[in-house]
């Protein structure tokens, strides 16, 4: 794998720890700016409304721009959105500037995936969008709770600094390790909006929305339940997070090769145990280590469906596919969002710190049915295109309901 994938990681593991960071400080952000802890919290969602306006938006304004000048621009607003994150000096402009710094998010994710399909041969591309994917499964492990300890001992404002220091590290790596990748005569924001027309793109972002509602209707809400009903104390779920980290980390690791081998049947079998693990949940929440043991494993398959429903979204596109890998993006926080909400109501109903399992393991067959209906209506179409080589070569992927075959390289249409 190119070491150019090493800097788009640098990247993500700065995102994943931004995003998370947060949540585990807003007791101090609360005392610094002066609001209650559940006003504070409206900071968290700043910035998934920042991530899901900011990735079809930016992704549209640099549709000519080359990927690799895009991804510096993206990288630099990441840091001026977290710089700012660390100098406001009251709740307003705080909630602006995390707003401000979830912008680039998506884009930045989604170009990072293009970019990095098209170092590598294509019947690698999965590995290596993985491996993009991978900086953001270290930050759980690593990244979140430094950024928390730090923001603990130090201040709050010292974690946005730091994760402000990450993206400059950020920018130098892609300065010296990404190759320049030119946009095509026909690149623009037209061709990469009629690729969001397509039926399968459409299906792809409802599967991220519904089946991913359902892992956030149980993340949402981890700590409590293990504080509530596993009995582990407040200072050590940061530990139990990391952990739940490794097994997102083994997921991702597990999810390149085998979506390079069978992209479908990793997508089906993927949510399937995702939905098993949750429902699995319900009943291991209250003995510690069968506890952490499912965690772990929920990590994991939650990882495991990311590849797959970024590289079928990247596929159905054609040869326009950074929007819609960028709006994947937009369409996991709306399924945290929408996970959140219905945990929520169903713990308010007074159905107990569990139920939110129950409720995650239905989200996650629903979105089940949609990837199987995508399969369905794709069985019999044309294999689609994605621009997976560096020199602006067309690379034939397969999209079957079996699977993703090797691809042939062809003059780019």
């Amino acid at each position: 794998m190119p070491l150019a994938l090493l800097a788009l990681a640098v990247v993500t593991f700065g995102i994943g720890t931004t995003e998370f960071a947060t949540m585990g400080l807003l007791p101090q952000i609360a005392d610094g700016v002066g609001v209650s802890v559940p006003h504070a919290g409206n900071l968290v969602s700043a910035y998934a409304l920042g991530v899901v306006v900011g990735a079809p938006l930016l992704t549209a304004i640099g549709a000519r721009v080359p990927h690799k000048r895009l991804l510096l621009l993206l990288t630099g607003l990441f840091v001026v959105g977290n710089t700012a994150s660390a100098l406001a000096p009251d709740f307003g402009l705080l909630f602006a500037a995390r707003f401000l710094a979830g912008l680039p998010h998506g884009a930045l994710f989604g170009v990072g995936a293009v970019v990095a399909s098209r170092l590598v041969a294509p019947d690698r591309a999965a590995r290596a969008v993985s491996s993009v994917f991978l900086g953001l499964t270290v930050a759980n492990i690593v990244g979140v709770p430094a950024g928390t300890a730090l923001g603990q001992h130090l201040g709050w404002r010292y974690a946005y600094c730091a994760v402000a220091v990450i993206g400059l590290v950020a920018l130098a790596a892609l300065g010296l390790l990404v190759p320049h990748q030119p946009r095509g005569p026909q690149a623009g924001v037209g061709r990469e909006l009629r690729a969001m027309g397509n039926r399968q793109v459409f299906i792809g972002l409802a599967t991220a929305v519904v089946g991913f509602g359902g892992f956030f209707a149980v993340y949402s809400y981890l700590v409590p339940m293990l504080t509530h009903l596993t009995g582990i104390s407040d200072s050590a779920t940061t530990w139990v997070l990391a952990l739940y980290g490794v097994g997102m980390t083994l997921g991702t690791l597990a999810a390149g090769p085998l979506t390079d081998r069978a992209l479908r049947p990793t997508l089906y079998s993927g949510i399937v145990l995702l939905a098993a693990a949750l429902v699995t949940f319900y009943f291991t929440v209250h003995s510690t280590v069968p506890a952490l043991l499912t965690v772990v494993f929920i990590g994991a398959m939650g990882a495991l469906i990311t590849t797959p429903v970024q590289m079928l979204l990247m596929i159905n596109a054609k040869d326009a596919p950074t929007m819609a890998a960028a709006s994947n993006h937009s369409a996991f926080n709306l399924a945290n969002a929408s996970g959140a909400w219905l945990g929520g109501l169903v713990i308010s109903a007074g159905w107990g710190w569990a139920a939110p399992d129950l409720v995650g393991a239905a989200l996650a067959l629903a979105g089940l049915a949609l990837a199987v209906t995508g399969g369905i209506l794709d069985r019999g179409e044309r294999p689609s295109k994605v621009v997976t080589s560096q020199d602006g070569h067309a690379a034939l992927a397969m999209a079957e309901d079996t699977g993703v075959g090797a691809a042939e390289d062809r003059p780019a249409s």
